[in-house]
């Protein structure tokens, strides 16, 4: 009998139906050793000599394999083959002890295999070709693992004595919440300008199909994007064309290859489920973990682009019987990886099974696949053609432009990206000094935009070109700056809490090389270097852990909670009548007693709206109501608690009141703990804004203004008018 090991049951009972009754195949359930949860478990003065633990709930699975192993003639590691499975394979050899072996020495006895899909032939292929661990790879999972306990273990603390509990720092979450941070401050010192734009409405004659060309230039001179800057100068242009006859003055027509894009690796899978779908990157993680270990793609985690050529030639195979020979490749398209110190020899995400469309379980799994199956066989299919047509077009002094798109040969679009192809104009067949049918002209009143907030798949993207984080770490780091409050998603935008940016400010002053970019892929290159068995992983962290600890050590004593997290108010506690001070919680700021911890007093901070009075009663003992914070916001609760668990909502009203029905417009929040302004007397009411509706009507419409507080502007809640605050 033949024993097998993976890291799950799902995975475990495809390779067993594979296998068949000669093997046995059981799950460790991920990671059967760690360090311990409650020391650093590290021997700084011994060579940050690690000291693992077996948890809980994993003794049950050691003695489970260990009792299987004793009846087993050989031991196969069928963990994943990227540097976690590597380590997995390690910790169980470590775990289960070579005195459980029959034969004397463990060399003999285990067999290291890999695949990067979970197919009959790759798997047959593994047993026969075992090998020994790689310790190369364990040693970069080591160096990753012990590196991330020593910034967190010991920065967390120095968080929770300097701002408030709870918090915590990472090497790459906190990067990552530093490029929100910076990008959201981009976003608040924006400063819109004003432009305008021209456009005409033309036909040919004798035909319906209408066609559009912006102005492009005045008395030969181009008019660029910013020229046209107020409405007086756009009524000047539109009154310059009255009577004004339109022709075509010249047309150029090229023919452009439109080239696909390589099959998805795990940050391009990320961004693009994201983009199509709205998934977050755990949840892609998650359905794609699922997909691999039914079998049905390949290895998720991977940041190469190179395809097996088996695969090649089952995907010119399936182009041709579905779409026809015209779309297939003579010759395979290669595709080389941009990532630094990629995985070559793994392949890229994909099928299993090119012909395979339909998969059992839920929507959201057949979703994932059909964009893994169709961006597998677009990379591998014909360049599409398109004909772009761009048309200058004079009426008197000025000259207009229009650019149309068509599609000659689709090629690879037939399966994948053809709606961004279709969404330009299609220019109707177009000659030199034709007249043209005007229809009608058009100033439309614009402003620049700021950067965009970014998005789960963005963030990801920005990372990996920084050299940031590797395939195994982007949905767990996503996941953790959300979790622990420095984020929040909002409408799929990644937007900085003030305590994710209170925390980024001070790690920039204090600990500068822990957030800095340009080190933070330095650290990765050298575990990928120690992947790759050039370097050693304790140089690594001894080059970094010195000059950290001795930082860590001269702020401790420097920094002052104080300085960072009070503000000082003229407000006086009602109970004390010593003066109250603004601080800082996990959950955002508060007032509070600075007599603390003598005076326990505190209440929420709440600007521009009556704050509730404290002297309220308990409605179940009779005791007063204290304010407190929460996760989403002030509230009053019983002073009596945990005795007593009673809580009110805190009722924050806007100034105006709902012009459908004349109810109060209250502060809400959604399931998921969004802020909008909603009627009071929903359901059947259902007048609503995301930002707070104020008393000053638009000028432009007459309709009600709202402040968007984080972009600092005043914005119509039904036109385009927007002005600064």
């Amino acid at each position: 009998m033949n024993l097998v090991i993976v890291e799950s049951p799902a995975k475990g009972r495809t390779i067993k139906n594979i296998l068949g009754p000669n093997f046995n195949v059981l799950a460790s359930f991920g990671h059967i050793r760690d360090l311990p949860k409650k020391e650093l478990g590290i021997d700084i003065k011994n060579e940050f000599e690690p000291k693992y633990e077996i948890p809980a709930k994993a003794r049950k699975t050691i003695k489970m394999i260990k009792d299987e192993i004793a009846q087993s003639d050989n031991l196969y590691l069928a963990t994943d083959y990227d540097r976690e499975g590597e380590a997995i394979a390690w910790h169980i050899i470590q775990a289960i002890g070579s005195k459980n072996l029959k034969s004397k020495t463990l060399d003999k006895k285990y067999k290291r295999i890999t695949f990067h899909e979970i197919t009959k032939p790759a798997i047959l292929e593994a047993i026969k070709n075992p090998r020994d661990i790689n310790m190369d790879l364990v040693d970069a999972q080591q160096g990753r693992r012990i590196l991330d306990r020593l910034v967190g273990y010991k920065l967390s603390p120095f968080l929770w004595q300097k701002v408030a509990q709870g918090l915590s720092a990472g090497r790459v979450q906190s990067v990552a919440t530093r490029l929100i941070v910076e990008r959201e401050r981009e976003i608040r010192q924006f400063k819109p300008e004003e432009y305008w734009q021209v456009d005409v409405t033309l036909t040919k004659k004798d035909d319906k199909k209408e066609f559009k060309a912006q102005l492009t230039e005045k008395d030969n001179e181009k008019i660029s994007k910013l020229s046209i800057r107020d409405e007086k100068e756009a009524q000047g242009i539109v009154e310059g064309l009255e009577n004004a006859q339109y022709q075509v003055n010249e047309v150029k027509i090229e023919i452009k290859n439109r080239y696909p894009s390589p099959p998805f690796t795990t940050s391009t899978l990320q961004q693009e489920s994201a983009r199509k779908f709205g998934f977050s990157a755990k949840r892609t993680m998650q359905i794609a973990q699922g997909l691999y270990e039914d079998g049905l793609i390949t290895y998720m985690r991977t940041d190469s682009v190179q395809v097996s050529q088996i695969a090649l030639s089952q995907a010119n195979k399936v182009i041709s019987d579905k779409f026809g020979s015209e779309y297939a490749l003579d010759q395979p398209r290669f595709y080389k990886t941009k990532t630094l110190r990629a995985q070559e020899a793994h392949e890229a995400i994909r099928p299993t099974e090119l012909s395979r469309d339909q998969i059992i379980g839920e929507s959201e799994r057949q979703k994932l696949y059909d964009l893994i199956l169709k961006k597998m066989l677009a990379s591998q299919m014909k360049e599409a053609q398109i004909q772009e047509t761009q048309a200058k077009i004079k009426a008197k002094n000025y000259r207009f432009t229009s650019i149309g798109n068509r599609i000659k040969f689709d090629g690879f679009l037939k399966v994948y990206g053809a709606q961004e192809e279709k969404n330009g104009q299609v220019l109707p067949d177009l000659k030199p000094e034709e007249m043209l049918d005007f229809k009608k002209l058009e100033k439309m009143q614009k402003f620049t935009e700021p950067p965009a907030r970014y998005t789960e798949g963005t963030l990801i993207k920005e990372l990996e070109k920084k050299g940031i984080g590797r395939p195994s770490t982007y949905a767990p780091t996503l996941a953790t700056i959300i979790d622990r409050g420095y984020v929040e998603k909002i409408q799929g935008k990644l937007l900085p809490k003030e305590i994710g940016e209170i925390v980024t400010d001070l790690l920039i002053e204090h600990f500068p090389e822990i957030i800095d970019y340009n080190f933070t892929a330095k650290i990765e290159d050298d575990l990928d270097k120690v992947a790759a068995g050039e370097r050693k992983w304790q140089e690594v962290i001894k080059n970094f852990y010195g000059p950290f600890a001795k930082n860590l050590r001269e702020k401790t004593k420097e920094v002052s909670k104080k300085a960072i997290t009070e503000e000082k108010t003229d407000k006086l506690c009602p109970k004390c009548n010593k003066n109250l001070v603004i601080k800082l919680g996990r959950f955002g700021k508060f007032l509070a007693c600075s007599s603390f911890p003598d005076c326990k007093y505190t209440a929420p901070l709440m600007e521009n709206h009556t704050t509730p009075s404290s002297q309220e009663k308990c409605l179940k003992c009779g005791k007063n109501l204290v304010f407190k914070e929460g996760k989403f916001g002030a509230f009053l609760a019983c002073e009596g608690y945990p005795k007593c668990k009673f809580t009110k909502n805190i009722e924050v009203a806007a100034k105006i009141a709902c012009s459908d029905c004349g109810g109060k417009i209250l502060q809400k929040r959604t399931r998921k703990g969004k802020p909008f302004w909603g009627c009071e007397n929903y359901p059947s009411c259902k007048k609503a804004f995301w930002d707070e509706p104020q008393e000053k009507k638009c000028p432009k419409c007459n309709n009600i203004l709202v402040a968007n507080t984080r972009e600092k502007i005043l914005k119509c809640s039904q036109c385009d008018f927007k002005e600064n605050i």
